[in-house]
């Protein structure tokens, strides 16, 4: 060990001490020789770390420290500091250019793009000429490349020329952003093969903003259902597919169905409540089989849903059985899906679930759809529970109650 016999008299409150010395010396360092003395202080104490016979916190109390572990968390924060204040290098520049010269000749530029990119490039070439007092031009990798050559060939110290290596940064930094927003190629794949593809051709004069939206309204005016399909399909947005499955909804006919039903078939959540506002009574086979997907109780929730809205008696028994799920937050679902389905054979285990649920949210959904149900004794049902301790329960009970033409109670 460095320090002698002390360290092994007392090791932890050496090795702290050490740390210690070595965070000071850190906070003070100025140049890289005095980061390289900080990295052996560091490199020594870790060695004598490893070599020292530390206590061993008590198993049997968890709030027992651990002075290795301790000094082990201060060694690596001090590392990481050190690491921090290192540099910045000429390398730090060299290798920025050389991924920005990656990005120039590995990406398919758009013509507007091309001209973009080749504009921060000219810009990133003056700044280097400015910076450097060299004499550079040009607009391409090739550019590049010399700019890199000149930075290495500058021998910039990190210590004496640092004010130069951050300006070249800064200018890396630029050169980054500038090929960042130039145009490529991807950005309007998209729009060039709708175009291509006569999507945006149904476009005069239009107010409605972007342009994409415009057109989808037109071809839904015109009952154009595969001009939807297409911009669903290829439109990687929620705003258009939101606008899109919309559509779709209210268009409503055979080439929609089949569309959405096959998104449906696939879990997809927007395609089962498009599915479900269409009335799709054709689907109700496939909903049923994520009646009982514990798993993700997302999709059970808009499946409810959109059984309910469709109205197939079919799914009574699924969705009663759901009144009792583990997962109370699907409850509430099953119930109000059970009212727009409206069967009578949902009144028994709906008033169940009025009478016995955990939550109050379920209650008075079961309510609620015990109301929709609307025969007398669904009604009645309901209508008992015009003084339930729940307010959102008293509310259904009272338009219940309403309903039959009987004053609530008090």
């Amino acid at each position: 060990m460095t320090d002698g016999d002390d360290e092994t008299d007392l090791p932890a409150e050496t090795l702290d001490s050490r740390l210690d010395e070595a965070a000071e010396a850190l906070d003070a360092a100025e140049t890289e020789a005095d980061l390289d003395a900080v990295e052996e202080q560091l490199d020594a104490i870790a060695e004598d770390l490893d070599a020292a016979d530390l206590p061993a916190p008590d198993e049997d109390d968890e709030d027992a420290e651990d002075p290795g572990a301790e000094l082990e968390d201060r060694l690596d924060s001090l590392r990481e500091d050190l690491a921090a204040a290192r540099g910045p290098y000429a390398s730090d520049v060299t290798d920025a250019v050389a991924d920005a010269t990656a990005t120039l000749t590995d990406t398919r530029w758009t013509e507007t793009g091309e001209d973009e990119a080749a504009a921060a490039v000219e810009s990133f070439v003056a700044d280097v000429n400015e910076t450097l007092d060299a004499d550079l031009s040009g607009h391409d990798a090739d550019a590049l490349d010399a700019a890199a050559e000149a930075v290495d060939d500058a021998g910039l110290d990190p210590d004496e020329d640092a004010e130069t290596i951050a300006a070249l940064l800064e200018a890396t930094d630029a050169l980054e952003a500038g090929l960042e927003d130039a145009e490529e190629w991807d950005d309007l794949e998209t729009h060039e093969k709708l175009q291509a593809q006569g999507y945006y051709d149904v476009l005069g004069h239009y107010k409605d903003f972007p342009p994409e939206w415009a057109a989808l309204k037109e071809w839904e005016q015109r009952g154009n259902v595969e001009m939807v399909l297409l911009a669903l399909d290829s439109f990687q947005s929620d705003f258009m597919e939101r606008h899109c499955l919309e559509a779709l909804t209210r268009m409503n006919d055979a080439a929609a169905f089949d569309a959405m039903h096959q998104r449906a078939g696939k879990r997809d959540k927007p395609g089962i409540k498009a599915i479900g506002k269409m009335g799709a009574e054709d689907a109700v086979e496939t909903l049923l089989e994520y009646v009982d997907a514990d798993s993700d109780p997302g999709l059970q929730k808009v499946t409810f849903k959109a059984l309910g809205e469709i109205g197939s008696e079919e799914a009574t028994g699924p969705l009663a059985n759901k009144l009792v799920a583990e997962n109370e937050q699907i409850r509430p679902y099953a119930a109000r899906a059970l009212g727009l389905i409206g069967d009578t054979r949902a009144i028994e285990p709906l008033a169940d679930a009025l009478a016995d649920a955990d939550t109050d949210e379920t209650r008075a959904a079961a309510a609620w759809a015990l109301r929709q149900i609307g025969t007398e004794r669904a009604l009645s049902v309901a209508a008992d529970y015009a003084d339930d301790r729940a307010y959102l329960v008293q509310h259904e009970a009272s338009q219940a109650a309403d309903a039959l033409s009987v004053e609530p109670t008090a």
